[in-house]
């Protein structure tokens, strides 16, 4: 079994009676139910680290977290409803108790002092709170700003705050006294963080630009992001910067270079081509939270990596999750918080990470490592506090999605990626319904390694994890029921033209032609697909007396399907064989090998080619009564009265559909009948003619429907009729 190897597919259909494989990968995986796994990009199934819910604040939103000496925890956060943003602080017993309920309609940021003084900062038109261990809460600075974004103290004791909708950083000293240290030129100081230099690493919006900021104030653009916001930054321990961002700009940047230039504190702008627009996102006010601000960005999310060299490189993208926060574990490696799923993500390299845990509430906003090697994290929708790890799940499982053969299926055996493991095991149940809400069969373990539900439509597969056990691909066998061709449509074509012979084609054993999947995409397979002769046939060419048919055959097994064609007279009751064993969906004949009359085809259609003697299957479908008609018209009672020459035409099965005459052999010249329409099998004609010179010949023809031309002629000579 190779689930994890690029899946490939004949040109040719696959067989009714061929064990066909589902091979899950990660796309498969991702369109399942993980409880208490972990799930990688390429696929792998583990033991995710164990969750607990450690508190419940019982806000919209929980932005910010932070974490003193002594180990107690603080987050805070808040809500629409509400006129007051919340503190909140859970001792290392996790007993939680409610610190401080501050002016505005959240915290957006936290820092803790050497002396284990809380800051708090509100939004929007917020300030900046001191509350000490005591309790004691007191307005420590206030940037006059509409929003704060992050807070960061750096080794001196100052306190550093980022700000918007002027993008200014203010750096305020322990005793309060501050001012605007640095000015982006951007609408928004959105993210920050304090290098072991003491640098500042200041991600903005709405240009995506990440700045380095000198303790002296030299402002220094590190990348210019292809988003449009910086919604985190984050110091690795070996002093590369990751910086998250969401959003998309309405153009594309200019691509920075691999070593970008300084730019004076007064002129970080001009990285940033005045050419750019993006397009607007809603900002909080004080009728909205700053939380619900970002519950609206398209676009996805990406992840950079600014090396300590300088150079920046994307580590990580999705396309529909939103990055919040940014941490690292205790090993180092990144790590995500997003929304809107919940989802925690560990890089484990530039092109691998992993989906570690998906959280109950929505978004995940705040991450802070702990000491015991665990990760904390708040979240939004609804305000919570999580404690994960570094302990494993004693136990996991995986839901598949519901899987559908297309048609009533014989299940086989599974496979699982890699064999032999202990800790692996495997239950499904089937059944008729798409959805297994009821009346599906129950969860059964295999037999062995085949499945033991009963033989249905539709399947679903649950592994259940368990010590040390990992899986990363499973492959499934099965066959689906064989089931009669369907013809759907069945045309008799025009008289008189036939269809080229066919081209030979390889049959689908040991077809001559391969078809990959794009490259780099792990495709998965499973599921009867129709086989369906397409409507198209190629042109038909003038043949005189022949006539053909043309057909649109499907089948639900996907099986190849041969063709015999009958015909019999109305008045007739046995078939007649034209052709066996016809592979094309059209054939044509000589129908001058038949008298003339009304006659019907038959059709019959078998999926021979792809199934045993005595399990193929067969269906008919006949024509409606056509006609052929190889007869010419018959031209009786010439006369000639004067100038006019009077003759008779009749056919006897079809319509007379056009008259001529000629002069000496000369142009046809087209001829009315006395009735003017040409409507039936049998018409009246008169030419006048003009005045004749000597003996002239008069030849008429007459042409039915069916291209049958009936001639005569007659010799007229003036001279001897005076």
């Amino acid at each position: 079994m190779l689930a994890g190897a690029i899946a490939v597919s004949f040109t040719a259909a696959a067989l009714a009676t061929e064990t066909r494989w589902w091979r899950e990968n990660s796309d498969d995986f991702e369109r399942g139910a993980l409880n208490r796994l972990s799930l990688s990009n390429e696929g792998r199934l583990t033991l995710a680290p164990v969750v607990k819910e450690t508190f419940d604040a019982s806000v919209a939103f929980l932005w910010a977290l932070a974490r003193d000496s002594k180990g107690n925890i603080y987050a805070a956060g808040g809500g629409l409803g509400s006129p007051k943003a919340k503190l909140f602080a859970i001792d290392p017993r996790g007993k939680a108790r409610t610190v401080a309920e501050l002016d505005g309609i959240a915290i957006q940021a936290l820092a803790i002092d050497r002396s284990d003084r809380v800051y708090a900062a509100t939004s929007p038109d917020g300030k900046v709170y001191r509350v000490d261990p005591a309790g004691k809460v007191e307005v420590f600075y206030n940037p006059k700003a509409k929003y704060i974004w992050a807070l960061a103290f750096d080794p001196s004791g100052n306190l550093y705050v980022a700000t918007g909708d002027q993008g200014e950083i203010h750096r305020v000293a322990p005793g309060g006294a501050g001012a605007v240290f640095f000015r982006t030129n951007e609408a928004h100081a959105r993210s920050l963080a304090i290098d072991a230099g003491g640098n500042l690493i200041v991600g903005t919006e709405p240009s995506g630009l990440i700045l380095r900021v000198s303790p002296a104030g030299g402002g220094f653009v590190l990348y210019q992001a292809p988003k449009r916001e910086i919604t985190a930054v984050a110091i690795a321990p070996d002093g590369a910067v990751y910086a998250a961002a969401v959003g998309n700009k309405q153009a594309s940047p200019v691509t920075p270079a691999s070593t970008p230039s300084p730019v004076a504190t007064a002129a970080v702008a001009s990285a940033v081509p005045p050419t750019i627009t993006v397009t607007a996102q809603p900002r909080p006010n004080a009728a909205s939270s700053p939380a619900l601000a970002q519950q609206n960005v398209v676009g996805g999310s990406e992840v950079y990596c600014i090396e300590p060299s300088g150079e920046p490189r994307k580590v990580w993208s999705h396309p529909e999750d939103i990055a919040y926060a940014l941490a690292f574990d205790a090993t180092g490696k990144p790590l995500v918080g997003a929304g809107n799923h919940g989802n925690i993500y560990r890089l484990d390299s530039d092109r691998f990470y992993t989906r570690l845990v998906s959280l109950a509430s929505t978004q995940v906003t705040g991450l802070l490592s702990a000491p015991n090697a665990a990760l904390l994290a708040v979240t939004g929708n609804i305000g919570k506090l999580f404690s994960i790890g570094p302990q494993r799940e004693t136990s996991g499982t995986f839901e598949s999605d519901v899987l559908d053969a297309g048609a009533f299926s014989y299940w086989g055996r599974i496979a699982v990626e890699p064999d032999g493991q202990a800790g692996v095991t495997v239950e499904t149940r089937t059944g008729n319904l798409n959805r297994p809400e009821q009346n599906w069969s129950p969860w059964q373990k295999l037999n062995g390694d085949r499945v033991a539900s009963p033989s249905a439509r539709f399947i679903q597969y649950r592994i259940t994890l368990s010590g040390n056990a990992w899986v990363q691909g499973l492959d499934l066998a099965y066959q689906t029921k064989n089931v009669a061709p369907v013809i759907g449509e069945l045309e008799v074509t025009p008289a008189n033209y036939k269809f080229p012979p066919p081209v030979s084609v390889a049959e689908s054993v040991g077809s001559s032609t391969l078809s990959l999947p794009p490259l780099g995409r792990k495709a998965s397979s499973g599921g009867a697909v129709p086989s369906t002769r397409g409507p198209s046939t190629p042109a038909m060419n003038y043949a005189k007396s022949h006539i053909g048919l043309r057909w649109l055959a499907t089948d639900d097994n996907g099986d190849n399907l041969e063709y015999k064609v009958e015909i019999r007279g109305i008045n007739e009751t046995q078939w007649k064989l034209l052709r066996n064993n016809i592979r094309e969906n059209y054939f044509s004949w000589d129908s001058d090998l038949f008298p003339d009359g009304k006659y019907i085809a038959r059709l019959t259609a078998s999926d021979a080619p792809s199934n045993p003697p005595d399990q193929a299957l067969q269906s008919s479908r006949e024509t409606d009564p056509f006609l052929i008609d190889n007869t010419p018209p018959e031209i009786t009672c010439c006369t000639v009265t004067g100038s006019v020459v009077q003759f008779r035409a009749k056919d006897a099965l079809s319509v007379l559909k056009k008259a001529e005459y000629s002069l000496n052999g000369g142009d046809w010249t087209v001829v009315e009948p006395v009735s003017r329409l040409s409507d039936s099998k049998e018409h009246e004609y008169r030419i006048f003619l003009p005045r004749l010179q000597g003996e002239t010949t008069v030849a008429v023809r007459v042409c039915d429907e069916f291209d049958n031309q009936g001639v005569a002629k007659i010799v007229l000579n003036p001279a001897v009729s005076r």
